[in-house]
């Protein structure tokens, strides 16, 4: 992992997603997480102030370690007990129906293999369990797709990996998993919907499976 990626862009990352605009969303999708909790993109741990309070112990992992360094901060401030894993949710080390909930917000699109991602996390998720997340994607108008196409090669660069057009939706159905709860946004504050397009919903395994 490059200068960029190490050093520069969990900074820039860290200031964009720190915006009242994204703050004000993260207490909603995370709302409901309870049990032993799986986060995957941890970042810099923009969520930890927002979980409910009953949470104390969280399993996270993040594949730039740039991310964890500044996250170490609110680890102390939030008093929340982080267990950190450096690695991409492609491949999760952990026991099959391991977690209660697991959590993802603004990540899935800068996995580069995405269904795989996804299979590991409804592997380790309890047949139970929720799948909570708050993601930004495709757009609903064709217009906007079609810019959110052309420009996402230019955005995989300047955002390590992230893309504009993932239908987050989509991916988890094609995945296995039914969405129990599903609202399309555009995120205040965000002058386009080629980056505004949000994702937030709850969703578990298919029935049966």
């Amino acid at each position: 992992m490059g200068f960029y990626e190490n050093k520069i862009f969990p900074y820039l990352l860290d200031k964009q997603m720190s915006k009242a605009s994204y703050a004000d969303e993260r207490p909603l999708a995370l709302a409901n997480a309870s049990g032993r909790i799986l986060e995957i993109g941890f970042g810099t741990g923009l969520n930890l102030p927002h979980y409910p309070a009953h949470v104390k112990d969280i399993v996270a992992l993040d594949i730039n370690p740039g991310m964890n360094a500044m996250a170490q901060r609110r680890m102390l401030e939030a008093g929340v007990c982080v267990e950190h894993h450096c690695l991409n949710g492609e491949i999760l080390p952990f026991e099959d129906d391991s977690f209660d909930s697991v959590v993802s917000t603004w990540t899935l699109c800068s996995i580069d293999n995405l269904p795989s991602a996804l299979a590991e996390i409804y592997r380790v998720l309890k047949s139970a369990g929720k799948f909570f997340f708050l993601e930004h994607g495709l757009a609903d108008k064709p217009s906007v797709q079609k810019l959110q196409h052309w420009i996402t090669p230019v955005q995989k660069v300047i955002g390590c990996g992230c893309r504009l057009n993932v239908a987050i939706d989509r991916a988890l159905e094609e995945a296995g998993f039914r969405i129990d709860k599903l609202d399309k946004f555009i995120l205040s504050g965000t002058t386009s919907p080629l980056s505004g397009s949000m994702y937030r919903g709850i969703a578990c395994r298919a029935v049966g499976n």
